[in-house]
C-alpha cells in the first residue's frame, strides 16, 4: 500500500442473524489482502462489526461484499479519511458477539431502544427528564463526552449490566428522569445496551443513531453539545469535531490516551511509562518496554 495516498475509514456495524461464517470469513479475508484493506472485521453469529481503511475502492468492494450477505443489506458506515494507514495489518475474526456484553439472553435483532438521529439529539439531551448515559470505558470518557452525560466509570462493556442494575433507578429516581438517552463511538455498544435495558424493564430508552461519529459528521461545531475530542480505537488515537485527528496520543506501555499535557509530566517515558501505569509495571518490564521503543526509532519493527 502507498502510505503516501489518503485513506478511507470506514466503522461499521449490523446486528442479523449471520451463518456460514467460515466461508464468509474467509472470503473477506481473501478479498481485503486483494484491495490492500487495513483494520479489523468482526463476525459472530448475531452480525458484524469493524473498522478498516484503504484505498476508496477497496473499502467499498468490502462493503460491498458485506452488503451482499443476507440481512447485511441495510449496513451503513461513518467515514473518514487519514493521511497513512492507521491499521498495521487486515484480520477476519470470528467471535461470540461482535461487542461483548457476555448476556447470551441479550438478542439486540429482537428489540432495541428508540434510534434518535444526531440532528434531534440536542433537544432530547437537554431535556431535563432525560438522563443521558456514555456507555463507553471509563479512559473513552475521559478524552470526551457530552456535557452533562453520566459516566458509569466501566473498564470494560461487561461491565455495564452489573452497573445498570446497581446503580441506574437509583440515578433516574435522584434526577427526576423519565427518560434514558444512551450513546457511543459508533453505535453498536448503546444499541446493545438498550436491547439489555429494555429486557430489564426500562422503559422511553433512546440511543444515538451512528454514535459520535455520525454526530461530529452531521451537527455543525457552534451547535454541538460534544466537549473534547472522540477516543477511536485505531493509531488516530482521537478525533475532533471535524473527524480529524486530534491532540491525544497513545501511552505504548498500557495503551491509554494522553493529552499535550500529560506527555509533559515526568511520569511519561515515550513508549515505556505515564501517569497512568507507572506504578503498574516492574523494573524488567520498563527495560523491556525501553529496548522495545529503542528498536522503534531504529525502525527495526513497526507499530
Amino acid at each position: 500500500m502507498d502510505s503516501g495516498s489518503p485513506q478511507l475509514v470506514a466503522a461499521f456495524y449490523r446486528f442479523a442473524p449471520l451463518e456460514a461464517l467460515g466461508p464468509l470469513r474467509a472470503e473477506l479475508q481473501q478479498l481485503g489482502t486483494q484491495h490492500q484493506v487495513l483494520g479489523t472485521v468482526l463476525l459472530a453469529e448475531e452480525g458484524v462489526n469493524g473498522t478498516v481503511c484503504g484505498p476508496e475502492a477497496g473499502v467499498e468492494a468490502l462493503l460491498a461484499r458485506l452488503r451482499s450477505e443476507p440481512g447485511l443489506e441495510p449496513l451503513q458506515e461513518k467515514r473518514s479519511w487519514c493521511e497513512e494507514p492507521c491499521f498495521l495489518r487486515f484480520k477476519v475474526r470470528l467471535k461470540q458477539e461482535i461487542v461483548t456484553m457476555g448476556l447470551a439472553e441479550v438478542d439486540p435483532t429482537a428489540q432495541v431502544g428508540t434510534y434518535v438521529p444526531p440532528e434531534q439529539w440536542n433537544a432530547l439531551i437537554a431535556d431535563p427528564t432525560t438522563l443521558v448515559i456514555d456507555t463507553r470505558n471509563r479512559y473513552e470518557v475521559g478524552v470526551g463526552s457530552f456535557d452533562g452525560a453520566i459516566d458509569p466509570g466501566t473498564e470494560s462493556f461487561r461491565e455495564f449490566p452489573h452497573w445498570a442494575a446497581e446503580q441506574l433507578r437509583p440515578l433516574m429516581q435522584e434526577r427526576g428522569a423519565t427518560k434514558l438517552a444512551l450513546f457511543c463511538t459508533g453505535g453498536i455498544r448503546c444499541e446493545k445496551a438498550t436491547a439489555h435495558l429494555l429486557q430489564q424493564g426500562f422503559d422511553q430508552v433512546h440511543h444515538l443513531e451512528g454514535g459520535i461519529l455520525r454526530y461530529l459528521e452531521q451537527v455543525p461545531q457552534v451547535q454541538s453539545r460534544w466537549q473534547g475530542e472522540c477516543f477511536v480505537f485505531d493509531r488516530r488515537v482521537a478525533l475532533n469535531h471535524q473527524l480529524e485527528p486530534g491532540e491525544h496520543r497513545l501511552c505504548h506501555a498500557c495503551g491509554l490516551p494522553l493529552t499535550p499535557q500529560e506527555c509533559q509530566l515526568p511520569s511519561y517515558v515515550k513508549g515505556v511509562s505515564c501517569l497512568h501505569c507507572i506504578d503498574r509495571f516492574s523494573d524488567e518490564d520498563r527495560q523491556r518496554f525501553t529496548q522495545r521503543q529503542q528498536q522503534l526509532e531504529r525502525g527495526d519493527i513497526w507499530t
